[in-house]
């Protein structure tokens, strides 16, 4: 209902806005834009006190037409996708509130949306995951070059950025996978290309996209 909707979009604003440094220009505070009342919206909450701990939001192939196309359409070209066979559903701002992940939230989550794949007979499952650029893209920098190596899907299914990206590419010692990209590739998830730029956000989104069929063994066990 509308009052579980406003609480997804202010956990959202909240947790995009802390560490994307993200700002909505909404007389709420809200993160709430005219995608949400085409999709459908999975939340958790703990139940000791009632409060939302995480959310995602789902369109699927006949509501994207109806909303004007998916929200990963405006990063990127996503021709390719379209021609793919079977229904298509677009996972979007995704996010978990910082006291709950130790992995019990995103399991439920990831449960839930196993479940809605399943019963509605999804094909693929496609979104964005956000590396932030608020370090002046060092840890991009440092994470594009396994995901090229490691998890890039095959070029005929390659998706085109809309808006590159342009860091310096300096060496750093280490890099920091981002939690829901890291959780999206045990997933099996795959990379669908280079990043986008989102000046929104200032952060690289790639694209990922998951073959329903070829969800990774652990992840089918724990999950399906």
């Amino acid at each position: 209902d509308m009052a579980e909707l406003r609480a997804a979009q202010a956990l959202r604003a909240s947790v995009f806005g802390d560490e994307f440094g993200a700002r909505f220009d909404d007389s709420e505070g809200l993160d709430q834009d005219s995608y949400d009342d085409f999709c459908d919206h999975l939340n958790v909450y703990d139940v000791a006190n009632g409060c939302i701990i995480a959310t995602t939001r789902l369109l699927c192939s006949e509501q994207a037409k109806r909303a004007g196309g998916f929200y990963s359409a405006s990063e990127f070209d996503l021709g390719a996708i379209e021609r793919l066979p079977g229904r298509t559903l677009e996972i979007g701002r995704t996010c978990v509130h910082p006291e709950y992940r130790s992995g019990a939230a995103i399991t439920v989550l990831w449960s839930a949306l196993a479940d809605y794949l399943l019963q509605n007979d999804f094909s693929y499952l496609v979104g964005c995951a956000s590396i932030s650029l608020r370090d002046g893209g060092q840890n991009f920098s440092a994470i594009m070059p396994e995901l090229r190596e490691r998890h890039f899907v095959a070029s005929e299914l390659r998706v085109t950025p809309r808006r590159g990206i342009d860091v310096d590419a300096r060496e750093t010692a280490a890099s920091a996978m981002p939690p829901l990209l890291k959780a999206y590739l045990r997933m099996g998830c795959r990379i669908g290309g280079e990043a986008c730029w989102d000046p929104e956000f200032n952060c690289a989104d790639v694209f990922v996209m998951l073959d329903v069929s070829m969800v990774a063994d652990s992840y089918a066990q724990r999950f399906l």
